[in-house]
Protein backbone atom coordinates (compact mmCIF):
# COMPACT_ATOMS: atom_id res chain seq x y z
CA UNK A 1 0.00 0.00 0.00
CA UNK A 2 1.08 3.75 -0.87
CA UNK A 3 1.43 5.15 2.22
CA UNK A 4 4.05 9.24 1.26
CA UNK A 5 4.26 10.38 -2.15
CA UNK A 6 7.37 12.94 -2.37
CA UNK A 7 7.69 15.35 -5.54
CA UNK A 8 10.09 17.44 -6.01
CA UNK A 9 11.13 19.85 -9.40
CA UNK A 10 8.12 17.79 -11.76
CA UNK A 11 6.86 19.47 -14.41
CA UNK A 12 5.10 22.64 -12.99
CA UNK A 13 5.02 20.79 -9.18
CA UNK A 14 8.40 22.38 -6.85
CA UNK A 15 7.57 20.62 -3.73
CA UNK A 16 4.68 18.42 -2.77
CA UNK A 17 4.54 15.90 -0.14
CA UNK A 18 0.95 13.49 0.14
CA UNK A 19 -0.02 10.80 2.57
CA UNK A 20 -1.90 8.60 1.70
CA UNK A 21 -4.07 5.72 3.61
CA UNK A 22 -6.48 2.61 2.79
CA UNK A 23 -9.79 2.96 0.89
CA UNK A 24 -10.48 5.65 -2.03
CA UNK A 25 -8.35 8.59 -2.67
CA UNK A 26 -9.79 10.96 -5.12
CA UNK A 27 -7.87 13.82 -6.94
CA UNK A 28 -10.01 16.76 -8.48
CA UNK A 29 -9.11 20.43 -9.54
CA UNK A 30 -10.37 22.23 -12.67
CA UNK A 31 -9.44 20.94 -16.41
CA UNK A 32 -5.55 21.82 -16.97
CA UNK A 33 -5.01 21.88 -12.73
CA UNK A 34 -2.53 18.76 -13.48
CA UNK A 35 -4.53 16.34 -11.63
CA UNK A 36 -2.59 13.75 -13.66
CA UNK A 37 0.80 14.69 -12.58
CA UNK A 38 0.83 12.22 -9.10
CA UNK A 39 -0.08 9.83 -11.79
CA UNK A 40 2.97 10.43 -13.92
CA UNK A 41 5.08 10.40 -11.23
CA UNK A 42 3.19 6.79 -9.87
CA UNK A 43 4.31 5.74 -13.37
CA UNK A 44 7.51 6.65 -13.34
CA UNK A 45 8.03 5.04 -9.86
CA UNK A 46 6.35 1.73 -11.74
CA UNK A 47 9.42 2.18 -14.45
CA UNK A 48 8.13 4.64 -16.79
CA UNK A 49 10.28 6.39 -19.03
CA UNK A 50 10.48 9.91 -18.15
CA UNK A 51 11.63 12.36 -20.67
CA UNK A 52 13.85 15.71 -19.89
CA UNK A 53 10.46 17.58 -20.61
CA UNK A 54 9.25 16.70 -17.21
CA UNK A 55 11.97 18.55 -15.56
CA UNK A 56 10.69 21.95 -14.15
CA UNK A 57 12.23 25.00 -16.23
CA UNK A 58 15.41 25.93 -14.52
CA UNK A 59 15.37 22.94 -12.07
CA UNK A 60 18.74 20.49 -12.89
CA UNK A 61 16.57 17.22 -11.64
CA UNK A 62 13.18 16.22 -11.25
CA UNK A 63 12.90 13.36 -8.33
CA UNK A 64 10.08 11.04 -7.08
CA UNK A 65 10.02 9.34 -3.90
CA UNK A 66 7.08 6.74 -2.80
CA UNK A 67 6.64 4.62 0.08
CA UNK A 68 4.87 1.58 0.31
CA UNK A 69 4.10 -0.78 3.69
CA UNK A 70 2.21 -3.75 3.97
CA UNK A 71 3.93 -5.41 0.97
CA UNK A 72 2.58 -8.84 -0.43
CA UNK A 73 4.64 -11.51 0.14
CA UNK A 74 5.61 -12.20 -3.98
CA UNK A 75 7.30 -8.49 -3.05
CA UNK A 76 9.20 -9.37 -0.04
CA UNK A 77 10.52 -12.27 -1.72
CA UNK A 78 11.98 -10.07 -4.51
CA UNK A 79 13.66 -7.86 -1.93
CA UNK A 80 15.29 -10.73 -0.08
CA UNK A 81 16.50 -12.30 -3.70
CA UNK A 82 17.88 -9.06 -4.51
CA UNK A 83 19.66 -8.49 -1.09
CA UNK A 84 17.55 -5.64 -0.49
CA UNK A 85 16.87 -4.38 3.40
CA UNK A 86 12.93 -4.26 4.56
CA UNK A 87 11.75 -3.78 7.68
CA UNK A 88 8.25 -3.28 6.89
CA UNK A 89 8.83 -0.04 4.72
CA UNK A 90 10.18 0.38 0.85
CA UNK A 91 11.13 3.66 -0.25
CA UNK A 92 10.98 3.64 -4.62
CA UNK A 93 12.74 7.02 -5.58
CA UNK A 94 12.96 8.00 -9.37
CA UNK A 95 15.97 10.91 -10.29
CA UNK A 96 15.87 12.23 -13.56
CA UNK A 97 18.37 15.32 -14.99
CA UNK A 98 18.14 17.54 -16.82
CA UNK A 99 20.22 15.85 -19.85
CA UNK A 100 17.41 12.94 -19.98
CA UNK A 101 20.07 10.66 -17.19
CA UNK A 102 17.83 8.49 -15.09
CA UNK A 103 18.13 6.47 -11.84
CA UNK A 104 16.36 4.37 -9.69
CA UNK A 105 16.81 3.63 -5.97
CA UNK A 106 14.84 1.00 -4.28
CA UNK A 107 15.64 1.44 -0.09
CA UNK A 108 19.03 3.32 -1.00
CA UNK A 109 20.07 0.40 -4.00
CA UNK A 110 20.56 1.35 -7.35
CA UNK A 111 18.75 -1.09 -9.33
CA UNK A 112 18.13 -1.11 -13.30
CA UNK A 113 14.92 0.11 -14.67
CA UNK A 114 14.25 -3.73 -16.23
CA UNK A 115 14.52 -4.65 -12.22
CA UNK A 116 12.50 -1.52 -10.77
CA UNK A 117 9.44 -2.66 -13.39
CA UNK A 118 9.32 -6.10 -12.16
CA UNK A 119 8.92 -4.58 -8.44
CA UNK A 120 6.97 -2.24 -9.29
CA UNK A 121 4.29 -5.09 -10.48
CA UNK A 122 3.55 -6.27 -7.00
CA UNK A 123 2.94 -2.01 -5.83
CA UNK A 124 1.27 -0.28 -8.91
CA UNK A 125 -1.33 -0.70 -11.07
CA UNK A 126 -2.17 2.02 -13.06
CA UNK A 127 -5.87 2.37 -15.49
CA UNK A 128 -6.01 5.29 -18.10
CA UNK A 129 -8.14 6.88 -20.04
CA UNK A 130 -6.81 4.47 -23.10
CA UNK A 131 -7.29 1.27 -20.88
CA UNK A 132 -9.83 0.47 -23.82
CA UNK A 133 -7.37 0.64 -26.50
CA UNK A 134 -4.88 -2.22 -25.26
CA UNK A 135 -8.39 -4.51 -23.57
CA UNK A 136 -9.49 -4.75 -27.53
CA UNK A 137 -5.79 -6.35 -28.60
CA UNK A 138 -6.17 -10.05 -28.73
CA UNK A 139 -3.20 -10.89 -26.91
CA UNK A 140 -4.02 -8.69 -24.04
CA UNK A 141 -7.15 -10.11 -23.73
CA UNK A 142 -5.65 -14.01 -23.18
CA UNK A 143 -3.57 -12.26 -20.81
CA UNK A 144 -6.41 -10.83 -18.69
CA UNK A 145 -8.30 -14.41 -18.68
CA UNK A 146 -5.10 -16.14 -18.11
CA UNK A 147 -4.49 -13.89 -14.42
CA UNK A 148 -7.79 -15.34 -13.27
CA UNK A 149 -7.07 -19.06 -14.42
CA UNK A 150 -8.09 -21.82 -11.21
CA UNK A 151 -4.24 -23.70 -12.79
CA UNK A 152 -2.67 -20.40 -13.06
CA UNK A 153 0.64 -21.63 -13.52
CA UNK A 154 -0.33 -24.06 -16.85
CA UNK A 155 0.37 -20.47 -19.23
CA UNK A 156 4.24 -20.99 -18.89
CA UNK A 157 3.75 -25.04 -18.54
CA UNK A 158 2.62 -24.72 -22.35
CA UNK A 159 4.62 -22.26 -23.48
CA UNK A 160 7.98 -24.16 -22.04
CA UNK A 161 6.56 -27.36 -23.80
CA UNK A 162 5.97 -25.81 -26.82
CA UNK A 163 9.88 -24.49 -26.80
CA UNK A 164 10.76 -27.63 -26.60
CA UNK A 165 8.65 -28.82 -29.54
CA UNK A 166 9.73 -25.79 -31.60
CA UNK A 167 13.45 -26.21 -30.81
CA UNK A 168 12.92 -30.18 -31.65
CA UNK A 169 11.14 -29.30 -34.93
CA UNK A 170 14.19 -27.48 -35.70
CA UNK A 171 16.54 -29.76 -35.82
CA UNK A 172 14.24 -32.53 -37.32
CA UNK A 173 13.66 -29.72 -40.27
CA UNK A 174 17.44 -28.81 -40.46
CA UNK A 175 18.53 -32.39 -40.82
CA UNK A 176 15.99 -33.64 -42.95
CA UNK A 177 17.16 -30.83 -45.27
CA UNK A 178 20.76 -32.40 -45.14
CA UNK A 179 19.27 -35.56 -45.98
CA UNK A 180 17.68 -34.27 -48.90
CA UNK A 181 21.12 -33.77 -50.24
CA UNK A 182 22.53 -36.68 -48.53
CA UNK A 183 24.38 -38.92 -50.91
CA UNK A 184 26.39 -35.50 -52.81
CA UNK A 185 27.43 -34.00 -49.17
CA UNK A 186 28.41 -37.62 -47.60
CA UNK A 187 30.74 -37.87 -50.73
CA UNK A 188 32.23 -34.40 -50.52
CA UNK A 189 32.66 -34.93 -46.68
CA UNK A 190 34.30 -38.14 -47.20
CA UNK A 191 36.71 -36.14 -49.97
CA UNK A 192 37.21 -33.60 -47.81
CA UNK A 193 37.84 -35.73 -44.42
CA UNK A 194 40.48 -37.88 -46.13
CA UNK A 195 42.49 -34.72 -47.36
CA UNK A 196 42.24 -32.95 -44.22
CA UNK A 197 43.35 -36.89 -42.34
CA UNK A 198 46.13 -36.78 -45.03
CA UNK A 199 47.71 -33.42 -43.93
CA UNK A 200 46.61 -32.15 -40.34
CA UNK A 201 47.50 -33.92 -37.08
CA UNK A 202 47.78 -31.56 -34.41
CA UNK A 203 48.08 -28.02 -33.75
CA UNK A 204 51.38 -28.57 -31.50
CA UNK A 205 52.81 -30.53 -34.52
CA UNK A 206 51.60 -27.97 -37.23
CA UNK A 207 53.53 -25.41 -35.23
CA UNK A 208 57.09 -27.22 -35.12
CA UNK A 209 56.59 -27.68 -38.81
CA UNK A 210 56.16 -23.96 -39.33
CA UNK A 211 59.52 -23.38 -37.09
CA UNK A 212 61.24 -25.68 -39.00
CA UNK A 213 60.52 -24.33 -41.83
CA UNK A 214 61.79 -20.90 -41.08
CA UNK A 215 64.60 -22.48 -39.96
CA UNK A 216 65.31 -24.32 -43.39
CA UNK A 217 64.92 -20.83 -44.69
CA UNK A 218 67.26 -18.89 -43.10
CA UNK A 219 69.82 -22.06 -42.96
CA UNK A 220 72.63 -20.07 -44.99
CA UNK A 221 72.32 -17.13 -42.57
CA UNK A 222 72.22 -19.53 -39.37
CA UNK A 223 75.14 -21.11 -40.34
CA UNK A 224 77.22 -17.96 -41.28
CA UNK A 225 76.59 -16.63 -38.11
CA UNK A 226 77.09 -19.80 -35.97
CA UNK A 227 80.50 -20.65 -37.98
CA UNK A 228 81.86 -17.08 -37.66
CA UNK A 229 80.78 -17.20 -33.04
CA UNK A 230 82.29 -20.28 -33.43
CA UNK A 231 85.74 -19.04 -35.20
CA UNK A 232 86.13 -16.30 -32.84
CA UNK A 233 85.14 -18.43 -29.52
CA UNK A 234 87.48 -21.50 -30.31
CA UNK A 235 88.55 -22.19 -33.58
CA UNK A 236 90.42 -18.68 -34.53
CA UNK A 237 94.27 -19.67 -35.58
CA UNK A 238 95.16 -16.37 -32.98
CA UNK A 239 93.57 -14.95 -30.36
CA UNK A 240 90.61 -17.05 -30.18
CA UNK A 241 88.26 -16.48 -27.11
CA UNK A 242 89.14 -19.94 -25.38
CA UNK A 243 92.77 -19.09 -26.30
CA UNK A 244 93.20 -16.00 -24.74
CA UNK A 245 91.05 -16.80 -21.26
CA UNK A 246 93.24 -19.57 -20.83
CA UNK A 247 96.36 -17.67 -21.28
CA UNK A 248 94.68 -15.18 -18.91
CA UNK A 249 93.81 -18.13 -16.75
CA UNK A 250 97.30 -19.21 -16.32
CA UNK A 251 99.22 -15.86 -16.17
CA UNK A 252 96.80 -15.36 -12.41
CA UNK A 253 97.74 -19.04 -11.15
CA UNK A 254 101.45 -18.62 -11.38
CA UNK A 255 101.28 -15.74 -8.95
CA UNK A 256 98.08 -16.67 -7.11
CA UNK A 257 100.18 -17.94 -4.13
CA UNK A 258 101.17 -14.03 -3.48
CA UNK A 259 98.00 -12.67 -3.33
CA UNK A 260 94.95 -14.55 -1.80
CA UNK A 261 92.77 -11.70 -3.76
CA UNK A 262 93.70 -13.10 -6.86
CA UNK A 263 91.78 -16.41 -6.31
CA UNK A 264 88.03 -14.91 -7.05
CA UNK A 265 88.89 -13.60 -10.76
CA UNK A 266 91.17 -16.74 -11.16
CA UNK A 267 88.18 -18.82 -10.78
CA UNK A 268 86.27 -16.65 -12.83
CA UNK A 269 88.36 -16.94 -15.81
CA UNK A 270 88.67 -20.66 -15.26
CA UNK A 271 84.79 -21.04 -15.54
CA UNK A 272 84.67 -18.77 -18.83
CA UNK A 273 86.87 -21.41 -20.22
CA UNK A 274 84.92 -23.96 -19.76
CA UNK A 275 82.09 -22.42 -20.70
CA UNK A 276 84.28 -20.94 -23.79
CA UNK A 277 84.88 -25.09 -24.28
CA UNK A 278 81.10 -25.68 -24.33
CA UNK A 279 79.64 -22.85 -26.46
CA UNK A 280 82.68 -24.31 -29.36
CA UNK A 281 81.15 -27.64 -28.61
CA UNK A 282 77.29 -27.02 -28.83
CA UNK A 283 78.28 -24.61 -32.03
CA UNK A 284 80.25 -27.93 -33.73
CA UNK A 285 76.92 -29.39 -33.25
CA UNK A 286 74.43 -27.11 -34.64
CA UNK A 287 76.20 -26.90 -37.44
CA UNK A 288 76.36 -30.06 -38.04
CA UNK A 289 72.43 -30.75 -37.50
CA UNK A 290 72.10 -27.58 -39.86
CA UNK A 291 72.77 -29.76 -42.83
CA UNK A 292 68.98 -30.69 -43.78
CA UNK A 293 68.67 -33.79 -46.28
CA UNK A 294 66.90 -32.20 -49.51
CA UNK A 295 64.35 -35.02 -49.25
CA UNK A 296 62.95 -33.78 -45.77
CA UNK A 297 63.10 -29.99 -46.90
CA UNK A 298 61.15 -31.01 -49.66
CA UNK A 299 58.61 -32.80 -47.81
CA UNK A 300 58.32 -29.99 -45.18
CA UNK A 301 57.73 -27.41 -48.12
CA UNK A 302 55.42 -29.49 -49.56
CA UNK A 303 53.16 -30.57 -45.99
CA UNK A 304 53.91 -26.54 -45.02
CA UNK A 305 52.00 -25.78 -48.73
CA UNK A 306 49.58 -28.05 -48.35
CA UNK A 307 48.79 -27.08 -45.11
CA UNK A 308 48.15 -23.29 -46.01
CA UNK A 309 46.15 -24.64 -48.98
CA UNK A 310 43.66 -26.27 -47.06
CA UNK A 311 43.37 -23.54 -44.60
CA UNK A 312 42.32 -21.63 -47.43
CA UNK A 313 40.27 -23.83 -48.92
CA UNK A 314 38.03 -23.99 -45.73
CA UNK A 315 38.72 -20.26 -44.78
CA UNK A 316 40.17 -21.08 -41.79
CA UNK A 317 43.58 -20.62 -40.03
CA UNK A 318 46.07 -22.69 -40.46
CA UNK A 319 45.76 -23.77 -36.28
CA UNK A 320 42.16 -23.97 -36.94
CA UNK A 321 42.76 -26.92 -38.77
CA UNK A 322 42.67 -29.63 -36.35
CA UNK A 323 38.99 -28.47 -34.98
CA UNK A 324 38.03 -28.40 -38.88
CA UNK A 325 38.86 -32.35 -39.09
CA UNK A 326 36.82 -32.87 -35.79
CA UNK A 327 33.88 -30.82 -36.95
CA UNK A 328 33.77 -32.87 -40.50
CA UNK A 329 33.97 -35.84 -39.11
CA UNK A 330 31.31 -35.30 -37.22
CA UNK A 331 29.09 -34.28 -39.47
CA UNK A 332 29.56 -36.74 -41.23
CA UNK A 333 28.95 -39.30 -38.38
CA UNK A 334 25.17 -37.16 -38.05
CA UNK A 335 24.65 -37.36 -41.83
CA UNK A 336 25.86 -41.08 -42.12
CA UNK A 337 23.45 -41.77 -38.74
CA UNK A 338 20.83 -39.40 -40.34
CA UNK A 339 18.32 -42.13 -40.44
CA UNK A 340 18.26 -43.16 -37.14
CA UNK A 341 18.68 -39.75 -36.13
CA UNK A 342 15.65 -38.73 -38.10
CA UNK A 343 13.51 -41.53 -36.63
CA UNK A 344 14.73 -40.45 -32.76
CA UNK A 345 13.70 -36.43 -33.30
CA UNK A 346 10.51 -37.69 -35.13
CA UNK A 347 9.72 -40.19 -31.75
CA UNK A 348 10.36 -37.15 -29.43
CA UNK A 349 8.08 -34.59 -31.51
CA UNK A 350 5.48 -37.11 -31.34
CA UNK A 351 6.06 -37.30 -27.59
CA UNK A 352 6.33 -33.45 -27.64
CA UNK A 353 3.06 -33.17 -29.51
CA UNK A 354 1.02 -35.71 -27.29
CA UNK A 355 2.66 -33.64 -24.18
CA UNK A 356 1.79 -30.37 -25.49
CA UNK A 357 -1.97 -31.15 -26.06
CA UNK A 358 -2.33 -32.97 -23.11
CA UNK A 359 -1.22 -29.35 -20.87
CA UNK A 360 -2.98 -27.46 -23.63
CA UNK A 361 -6.23 -28.96 -23.12
CA UNK A 362 -6.01 -28.62 -19.72
CA UNK A 363 -4.82 -25.01 -20.21
CA UNK A 364 -7.97 -24.90 -22.46
CA UNK A 365 -10.45 -26.33 -19.64
CA UNK A 366 -9.12 -23.62 -17.27
CA UNK A 367 -9.88 -20.79 -19.68
CA UNK A 368 -13.84 -22.08 -20.30
CA UNK A 369 -14.05 -22.38 -16.12
CA UNK A 370 -12.39 -18.84 -15.66
CA UNK A 371 -13.80 -17.05 -18.97
CA UNK A 372 -17.62 -18.01 -17.50
CA UNK A 373 -16.95 -16.67 -13.93
CA UNK A 374 -14.89 -13.67 -16.25
CA UNK A 375 -18.39 -12.98 -18.31
CA UNK A 376 -20.95 -13.64 -15.18
CA UNK A 377 -18.62 -10.92 -12.68
CA UNK A 378 -18.83 -7.79 -15.89
CA UNK A 379 -22.06 -8.54 -16.70
CA UNK A 380 -23.09 -8.14 -13.27
CA UNK A 381 -21.15 -4.73 -13.44
CA UNK A 382 -22.28 -3.70 -16.92
CA UNK A 383 -26.18 -3.65 -15.45
CA UNK A 384 -25.45 -1.35 -12.65
CA UNK A 385 -23.62 0.90 -14.41
CA UNK A 386 -26.26 1.75 -17.00
CA UNK A 387 -26.02 -1.38 -19.03
CA UNK A 388 -29.39 -3.23 -18.27
CA UNK A 389 -29.40 -6.20 -20.01
CA UNK A 390 -26.02 -6.19 -21.29
CA UNK A 391 -23.69 -9.33 -21.85
CA UNK A 392 -20.01 -9.81 -21.55
CA UNK A 393 -18.69 -12.98 -22.80
CA UNK A 394 -15.20 -14.20 -22.92
CA UNK A 395 -15.01 -16.23 -25.84
CA UNK A 396 -12.60 -19.39 -26.04
CA UNK A 397 -12.43 -21.06 -29.36
CA UNK A 398 -9.78 -23.42 -30.86
CA UNK A 399 -6.71 -21.40 -32.53
CA UNK A 400 -6.23 -21.31 -36.11
CA UNK A 401 -2.69 -22.22 -35.41
CA UNK A 402 -2.25 -25.80 -34.60
CA UNK A 403 0.39 -25.61 -32.21
CA UNK A 404 1.37 -21.96 -30.59
CA UNK A 405 3.48 -21.08 -27.66
CA UNK A 406 0.15 -19.99 -25.64
CA UNK A 407 -2.02 -23.03 -26.09
CA UNK A 408 -4.79 -23.90 -28.65
CA UNK A 409 -7.20 -21.51 -27.97
CA UNK A 410 -8.13 -17.79 -29.62
CA UNK A 411 -9.73 -15.45 -26.79
CA UNK A 412 -11.78 -13.16 -28.06
CA UNK A 413 -13.81 -10.68 -25.63
CA UNK A 414 -17.35 -10.29 -26.91
CA UNK A 415 -20.64 -7.39 -25.72
CA UNK A 416 -23.97 -7.26 -26.07
CA UNK A 417 -24.55 -3.71 -25.09
CA UNK A 418 -28.68 -4.17 -25.31
CA UNK A 419 -30.97 -7.00 -24.45
CA UNK A 420 -31.69 -8.99 -27.39
CA UNK A 421 -28.66 -7.79 -29.15
CA UNK A 422 -25.85 -11.17 -29.97
CA UNK A 423 -22.55 -10.46 -28.17
CA UNK A 424 -20.34 -8.88 -31.14
CA UNK A 425 -16.22 -8.03 -30.94
CA UNK A 426 -15.45 -5.76 -28.02
CA UNK A 427 -13.39 -3.77 -30.93
CA UNK A 428 -17.18 -3.15 -32.88
CA UNK A 429 -18.72 -1.46 -30.06
CA UNK A 430 -19.43 1.48 -31.27
CA UNK A 431 -20.81 3.76 -28.74
CA UNK A 432 -18.28 6.03 -26.29
CA UNK A 433 -19.72 5.83 -23.62
CA UNK A 434 -20.86 2.06 -23.64
CA UNK A 435 -16.80 1.51 -24.38
CA UNK A 436 -15.79 3.79 -21.70
CA UNK A 437 -18.46 2.07 -19.11
CA UNK A 438 -17.65 -1.68 -20.64
CA UNK A 439 -13.83 -1.01 -19.88
CA UNK A 440 -14.24 0.30 -16.82
CA UNK A 441 -16.03 -3.21 -15.64
CA UNK A 442 -13.54 -5.09 -17.18
CA UNK A 443 -10.44 -2.84 -15.08
CA UNK A 444 -12.61 -3.05 -12.02
CA UNK A 445 -13.06 -6.54 -12.18
CA UNK A 446 -9.10 -7.26 -13.03
CA UNK A 447 -7.96 -4.54 -10.45
CA UNK A 448 -9.86 -6.95 -7.72
CA UNK A 449 -7.70 -9.82 -8.41
CA UNK A 450 -4.76 -7.72 -7.11
CA UNK A 451 -6.47 -6.11 -3.55
CA UNK A 452 -2.84 -5.47 -2.06
CA UNK A 453 -1.84 -3.26 -4.99
CA UNK A 454 -2.10 0.53 -5.09
CA UNK A 455 -4.94 0.74 -8.01
CA UNK A 456 -4.56 4.42 -9.97
CA UNK A 457 -7.67 5.24 -12.31
CA UNK A 458 -6.77 8.01 -14.27
CA UNK A 459 -9.97 9.93 -15.19
CA UNK A 460 -11.01 6.15 -16.41
CA UNK A 461 -14.98 7.42 -15.54
CA UNK A 462 -14.80 9.80 -18.94
CA UNK A 463 -18.10 9.75 -20.91
CA UNK A 464 -20.50 9.05 -18.22
CA UNK A 465 -22.37 10.32 -15.62
CA UNK A 466 -25.65 11.61 -13.61
CA UNK A 467 -26.57 7.87 -11.19
CA UNK A 468 -24.38 6.12 -13.58
CA UNK A 469 -21.74 8.60 -11.98
CA UNK A 470 -22.41 7.30 -8.83
CA UNK A 471 -22.43 3.57 -9.16
CA UNK A 472 -18.88 4.27 -10.45
CA UNK A 473 -18.17 5.52 -7.48
CA UNK A 474 -19.05 3.03 -5.22
CA UNK A 475 -17.83 0.05 -7.44
CA UNK A 476 -14.41 1.97 -6.99
CA UNK A 477 -15.09 2.54 -2.78
CA UNK A 478 -15.81 -1.01 -2.91
CA UNK A 479 -12.86 -1.93 -4.78
CA UNK A 480 -10.90 0.65 -2.18
CA UNK A 481 -12.18 -1.24 0.73
CA UNK A 482 -13.76 0.15 3.61
CA UNK A 483 -12.77 -0.52 7.76
CA UNK A 484 -15.95 1.59 9.17
CA UNK A 485 -18.41 -0.47 9.43
CA UNK A 486 -21.23 1.15 7.04
CA UNK A 487 -21.51 -1.17 4.42
CA UNK A 488 -17.68 -1.39 3.37
CA UNK A 489 -16.23 -4.67 2.48
CA UNK A 490 -14.25 -4.83 4.98
CA UNK A 491 -11.47 -5.87 3.45
CA UNK A 492 -8.33 -2.93 3.45
CA UNK A 493 -7.44 -2.12 -0.43
CA UNK A 494 -6.44 1.32 -1.81
CA UNK A 495 -7.67 3.22 -5.07
CA UNK A 496 -6.55 6.64 -6.22
CA UNK A 497 -8.53 8.23 -8.62
CA UNK A 498 -8.41 11.19 -10.84
CA UNK A 499 -11.79 12.40 -11.70
CA UNK A 500 -14.23 15.44 -12.85
CA UNK A 501 -17.19 13.96 -11.40
CA UNK A 502 -18.98 15.01 -7.86
CA UNK A 503 -20.29 11.50 -7.63
CA UNK A 504 -17.23 9.65 -7.82
CA UNK A 505 -15.21 12.43 -5.78
CA UNK A 506 -18.31 12.12 -3.00
CA UNK A 507 -17.87 8.29 -2.82
CA UNK A 508 -13.86 8.85 -1.45
CA UNK A 509 -12.67 8.28 1.78
CA UNK A 510 -9.80 10.80 1.11
CA UNK A 511 -9.81 13.74 -1.23
CA UNK A 512 -7.15 16.16 -2.71
CA UNK A 513 -7.63 19.30 -4.87
CA UNK A 514 -5.36 20.41 -7.23
CA UNK A 515 -5.04 24.00 -8.28
CA UNK A 516 -2.85 25.86 -10.95
CA UNK A 517 -2.84 29.60 -10.39
CA UNK A 518 -0.62 31.73 -12.88
CA UNK A 519 -0.12 35.41 -12.92
CA UNK A 520 1.14 35.30 -16.47
CA UNK A 521 4.41 35.43 -15.31
CA UNK A 522 4.72 32.42 -13.26
CA UNK A 523 2.20 29.44 -12.82
CA UNK A 524 1.53 27.77 -9.42
CA UNK A 525 0.74 23.95 -8.83
CA UNK A 526 -0.80 23.51 -5.05
CA UNK A 527 -2.11 20.41 -4.46
CA UNK A 528 -4.40 20.09 -0.98
CA UNK A 529 -5.87 17.23 0.80
CA UNK A 530 -9.37 18.30 1.87
CA UNK A 531 -11.25 18.67 5.14
CA UNK A 532 -14.71 18.28 5.52
CA UNK A 533 -15.59 21.52 5.14
CA UNK A 534 -13.31 22.21 1.97
CA UNK A 535 -15.34 18.84 0.54
CA UNK A 536 -17.88 20.00 0.43
CA UNK A 537 -16.78 23.15 -1.50
CA UNK A 538 -14.70 21.24 -3.51
CA UNK A 539 -18.05 18.88 -4.59
CA UNK A 540 -20.24 21.83 -5.08
CA UNK A 541 -17.73 23.23 -7.52
CA UNK A 542 -17.88 19.90 -9.15
CA UNK A 543 -21.54 20.38 -9.67
CA UNK A 544 -21.92 24.11 -10.16
CA UNK A 545 -19.46 25.69 -11.65
CA UNK A 546 -17.34 28.69 -10.85
CA UNK A 547 -19.56 30.52 -8.84
CA UNK A 548 -21.26 28.63 -6.30
CA UNK A 549 -24.62 28.40 -5.14
CA UNK A 550 -26.17 27.41 -1.63
CA UNK A 551 -28.19 24.86 -3.71
CA UNK A 552 -24.99 23.34 -4.81
CA UNK A 553 -23.54 22.93 -1.26
CA UNK A 554 -26.66 21.42 0.16
CA UNK A 555 -26.72 19.20 -2.60
CA UNK A 556 -22.77 18.58 -2.28
CA UNK A 557 -23.25 17.96 1.74
CA UNK A 558 -26.36 15.43 0.86
CA UNK A 559 -23.92 13.30 -1.58
CA UNK A 560 -21.10 13.24 1.05
CA UNK A 561 -23.94 11.74 3.57
CA UNK A 562 -24.68 9.40 1.58
CA UNK A 563 -20.76 7.95 1.14
CA UNK A 564 -19.80 6.05 4.63
CA UNK A 565 -17.55 7.86 6.84
CA UNK A 566 -14.15 8.44 5.71
CA UNK A 567 -11.65 6.08 7.95
CA UNK A 568 -8.93 7.19 9.59
CA UNK A 569 -6.28 8.84 7.42
CA UNK A 570 -3.84 11.99 7.38
CA UNK A 571 -5.11 14.61 9.01
CA UNK A 572 -6.98 16.92 6.42
CA UNK A 573 -4.41 19.96 5.69
CA UNK A 574 -1.11 18.14 7.48
CA UNK A 575 0.94 18.17 4.27
CA UNK A 576 0.59 21.44 1.61
CA UNK A 577 2.28 21.26 -1.77
CA UNK A 578 4.69 24.35 -1.90
CA UNK A 579 4.40 26.48 -4.94
CA UNK A 580 5.11 25.88 -8.02
CA UNK A 581 6.80 28.19 -10.65
CA UNK A 582 7.82 27.84 -14.14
Amino acid sequence: MLTHLQLKDLVIVDEAELDFGPGLTALTGETGAGKSIVVDALLLIAGGRGGTDIVRQGAERAEVAASFAALPDAAVAWLEAQAIEYNGEVIVRRVIGVDGRSRAYVNGQLLPLQQLREFAEFLIEVHGQQEFQHLVKRGAQREMLDEHLDLATLPGVVAEIHDRFRACRRDYDSLQLAANDRESRLDLLRYQLAELKAEVTTVTAIEELFVEQKRIAARGRLGAAAQTALTAVYEADAGSAHDLLAKASAALRAVADADPQLAQPMQLLAEATILADEAGGALRRYLDDLDVDPGRQEEIERHAAALEALARKHRRSVHELPAQLVSTEEELRTLENAEFKLAELERRLALLESEFRAAALRLTQSRQRAAAELGREITALMQTLGMAGGRFVVGVQPSETDIGPHGLDDIEFLVSANPGQPPKSLAKVASGGELSRISLAVQVVAAGKAPSLCMVFDEVDSGIGGGTAEIVGRQLRELGGSDDGRGGSGRSGQVLCVTHLAQVAAQAHTQFRVIKQTDGKTTRTVVRTLAATDRIDEIARMLGGIDISDQARAHAREMLGRAPAAPATAAPGKKRARAARN
